[in-house]
């Protein structure tokens, strides 16, 4: 029996999620479809500049799996753009890690689109904003190549 997939997390906020070349009707394009965990490693590696370990650790994956991840991507994007084809960002199996709180009483996490007065575990009042693991620590950057 296959392993049921974990949630991958996902902490960016995309502000689109279609690109076509500017030109052509979309009706004339062929799609690819890019997930949002696919896109959120691309952000976590190549513009944050994480190493993929640390990547990996935000994204609650094994770097393995991250690696995995951006070499897909990197494959989806690079085909649209050789191609000239259309990217949708849609799906996977993610957990958004936006309005994410914390509760010290009973030590749950929860997500919820509104401010929360109080915890849904144990109704404490004493709830805070959670930090998205790996968020605040000190972020390495690769050096530059062939400089």
């Amino acid at each position: 029996m296959v392993r049921p997939r974990l949630r991958r997390r996902v902490a960016g906020e995309f502000g689109a999620t279609f690109f076509k070349p500017a030109g052509i009707p979309v009706r004339e394009l062929e799609t690819v479809n890019l997930t949002f965990d696919e896109l959120e490693a691309i952000r976590l590696t190549d513009l944050e500049g994480l190493y993929q370990a640390d990547a990996a650790e935000q994204m609650n994956v094994s770097r393995q799996t991250l690696g995995n991840i951006v070499n897909s991507a990197h494959k989806k994007i690079a085909e649209a753009l050789i191609k000239g084809m259309a990217i949708k960002i849609e799906g996977g199996t993610v957990e958004y890690m936006h309005n994410l709180y914390y509760c010290p009483a009973c030590e749950s996490t929860f997500q919820s689109d509104d401010s929360e007065e109080s915890c849904p575990d144990c109704n404490s009042d004493k709830i805070e904003p959670a930090e998205v693991p790996g968020v605040q620590r000190h972020r390495h950057q690769r050096g530059k190549k062939g400089v």
